[in-house]
């Protein structure tokens, strides 16, 4: 099992309880990223944005829709 790590400082709170505990909507996002190699995340502007293979595929927003940039199999889980 591969642990990802996001430095969570300058994440919207609402944003952290939708993605880290485990009734939030992004809950199922959060435990594939991490199986998927890859995967990699960044938080920007309290956003959290989601790479595959150095692409941009999504952006999670506490209060903000998702952003799809991408179709990818991880989109399917919100």
């Amino acid at each position: 099992m591969i642990s990802m790590t996001i430095d969570n400082t300058n994440m919207c709170s609402h944003l952290q309880k939708k993605l880290f505990e485990p009734d939030g909507v992004y809950y199922p996002i959060w435990l594939a990223m991490q199986e998927d190699e890859e995967l990699t995340a960044v938080v920007r502007s309290r956003q959290l944005h989601i790479y595959r293979n150095g692409k941009k595929i999504l952006v999670l927003a506490g209060k903000a829709q998702p952003k799809v940039i991408r179709e990818d199999e991880l989109s399917t889980l919100l």
